[in-house]
C-alpha cells in the first residue's frame, strides 16, 4: 500500500476537522496533527467491526505499550489487517509508525501530554470495550464521553497553553470547561448515530432516561415506540444543550486576537448545535444518521471565519443555528 503523509492521512479521516486544524499556526497544527492522529489508531482499534471483543482490548493494550516504547509498532501492524479503502482509520492505524516518527520529531514539551492523554483514552476504551455496551445513567455515559472526548479537550488545552502564553495563563478557567467541550461534541455524536451503534450492538443511551417511560433502551428503536424515542432523545438534546453552552464559554473564553484558535474550536462547535438542531425533533435520527449538508457546513465555515472573533457575534450565530429545527436555506 503507498504510504500517505500525514495531512493525507488527516483529510481522509475527518474532513471536519483537518478544516479547523488547517487554519490553525503551522506549528501548531503540526502538533495537532499528530496528536488527532494517534487518537484515530485508539479510535480504530476500539470501533472496528472486523475485530472481536477480545481482540480489541489485546491491540488497545499493546497499542499502550508501544505509545511508552516497550513494544514496536510492527507488532500491532502485524495483527491488523491492510485497509481496503473502506474505513479510513484503518489506513490511520497502518501507517502508525510513521504518525509515531512525526510524534518523536516533535518538542518533547509537547511529546509529553500527547503521550499521556492518548494513553489515558486508550485504557479508558479497552475498560469500555472489555465492560459492554451498558450504560446504566448519565454518569456512566459521562465516564464513556470523558474517556473517548474528554481527555481530548484536556490535551488540546495543554497545547494551546504551550502555543501560547496568554491561555497558559487561563489554563486553571479552561480546563473544566475543555472536559465539557469534549462531552458537547461527542454527546451530539451520540445522538448522530444512535442508529449506527445500535446496529453494532452498542446502545449509549442511559438506562435511567428509558426507565420513566416503561420501555428499554432495545425499544426505543421499535416503530411502536417513536413517541417515547422521541422523548429519550429530548434527554439526549437537553443533556447536549448544557454541555454545548459551556463549550461557548470556553471558546468565548479564548483571546479574540488568537482567531486561528478560536476558529478551530468553533467550527467544530457551530457544526454541533446545527446538527443538533436538526435531530432535537427529528424522528429520522431513531432510523439513520442525520446530518447537515455541505451547503450548510460551507456557510458555518464562512460565517464563522468572518466573525469568530467577536463574542457578542457568537452568542447570536449560536441561537440562530440552534432555534430551526429546519435545515437552513
Amino acid at each position: 500500500m503507498e504510504m500517505l503523509t500525514l495531512n493525507e492521512m488527516l483529510r481522509a479521516s475527518s474532513r471536519t476537522f483537518a478544516i479547523g486544524i488547517e487554519r490553525l499556526p503551522k506549528k501548531l497544527a503540526n502538533v495537532v496533527t499528530v496528536a488527532y492522529l494517534l487518537f484515530r489508531v485508539s479510535d480504530y482499534l476500539e470501533d472496528s467491526d472486523d475485530l472481536s471483543t477480545e481482540k480489541k482490548v489485546s491491540l488497545l493494550g499493546l497499542w499502550d505499550t508501544i505509545l511508552t516504547k516497550n513494544n514496536d509498532i510492527s507488532q500491532l501492524i502485524a495483527r491488523i489487517e491492510p485497509p481496503n479503502g473502506s474505513n479510513p482509520d484503518a489506513v490511520v492505524a497502518w501507517n502508525a509508525a510513521l504518525v509515531l516518527d512525526a510524534l518523536y520529531s516533535l518538542p518533547r514539551a509537547v511529546q509529553l501530554p500527547i503521550i499521556r492523554n492518548v494513553r489515558d483514552t486508550t485504557q479508558g476504551m479497552a475498560r469500555w470495550v472489555a465492560r459492554g455496551p451498558l450504560v446504566q445513567d448519565e454518569n456512566d455515559m459521562d465516564n464513556y464521553m470523558h474517556e473517548v472526548a474528554g481527555r481530548i479537550g484536556y490535551l488540546l488545552t495543554e497545547l494551546f497553553s504551550w502555543y501560547s502564553l496568554v491561555i497558559r495563563l487561563q489554563k486553571d478557567t479552561l480546563m473544566p470547561l475543555a472536559r465539557e467541550f469534549g462531552l458537547a461534541l461527542q454527546t451530539v455524536n451520540i445522538i448522530r448515530g444512535l442508529r449506527e451503534d445500535y446496529e453494532r450492538g452498542w446502545i449509549f443511551i442511559p438506562d435511567s432516561f428509558c426507565e420513566s417511560l416503561h420501555i428499554s433502551r432495545e425499544d426505543v428503536f421499535r416503530s411502536e415506540n417513536v413517541l417515547e424515542g422521541m422523548q429519550v432523545i429530548k434527554k439526549l438534546a437537553d443533556k447536549a444543550d448544557q454541555h454545548l453552552l459551556s463549550a461557548m464559554k470556553y471558546l468565548k473564553a479564548l483571546p479574540p486576537w488568537q482567531h486561528s484558535i478560536r476558529l478551530f474550536c468553533a467550527y467544530p462547535l457551530m457544526f454541533a448545535v446545527r446538527t443538533l438542531a436538526i435531530s432535537r425533533c427529528n424522528q429520522a435520527v431513531l432510523q439513520g444518521e442525520v446530518k447537515i449538508t455541505r451547503e450548510e457546513v460551507a456557510r458555518i465555515v464562512r460565517d464563522t471565519t468572518l466573525w469568530g472573533w467577536s463574542n457578542s457575534w457568537l452568542d447570536r450565530y449560536y441561537r440562530k443555528l440552534s432555534t430551526d429545527s429546519v435545515q437552513l436555506a
